[in-house]
């Protein structure tokens, strides 16, 4: 067994880089694409057949980053987080999640208000999950849109984060999280 440095970063086990890293594309294009709908009539059809199956590939991957979460144990903070700082740091990733889960869901209810069919691939549909009603369909209208913006938030939020420790304090905080060889990682064995 290799001998862990003081500059080596504690990582996350392997199954959550992966799902970390293969998510992150998903949330970004996403976000993107919900954007552009809005601002774009001509390229609203093409962005809709590409928006409604992102968005429950994205609940599928936060259902099981969320119970990859529940059994895997978390690398410590960084010493050059303060209890503050690490308060905020968990309360942000709850956020996160909850927002990963809750965004495809108020899209999923609001077109199920709308009596919209939600043809994800071929003859896949999706079940409605919401009455059909057009008072409903304009809450949930609305919540989409408020989540959508909480999310890209949240997301720059976390971002920034990652990048002030990164390149400002340099305490290596994204190696926790890197799938690509990092210094501390070569002298320490990966979690599993």
């Amino acid at each position: 067994m290799t001998n862990t440095t003081a500059t080596a970063a504690p990582r996350f086990a392997v199954p959550s880089r992966v799902l970390h890293w293969l998510m992150a594309p998903m949330v970004i294009a996403q976000l993107f694409i919900g954007v552009t709908m809005v601002a774009s009539l001509s390229y609203y059809p093409l962005l809709l057949a590409i928006h409604r199956p992102l968005g429950l590939l994205i609940l599928i991957f936060a259902g099981i980053r969320l119970a990859n979460r529940l059994t895997r144990r978390l690398p410590p903070f960084p010493p050059t987080m303060g209890p503050a700082e690490r308060r905020i740091a968990s309360w942000s990733e709850y956020l996160l999640y909850g927002l990963l889960f809750v965004q495809p869901l108020t899209g999923w209810a609001m077109l199920s208000a709308a009596r919209v069919p939600i043809t994800m691939v071929g003859p896949f549909r999706l079940p409605p999950i919401a009455p059909h009603n057009i008072d409903v369909y304009g809450v949930l209208r609305f919540c989409h849109g408020l989540f959508g913006y909480l999310l890209f938030v949240a997301f720059t939020a976390h971002v920034l984060a990652v990048l002030f420790h990164t390149l400002v304090l340099r305490d290596r905080l994204i190696d926790r999280m890197a799938v690509w060889p990092t210094k501390a990682a070569s002298r320490q064995p990966d979690e599993v």
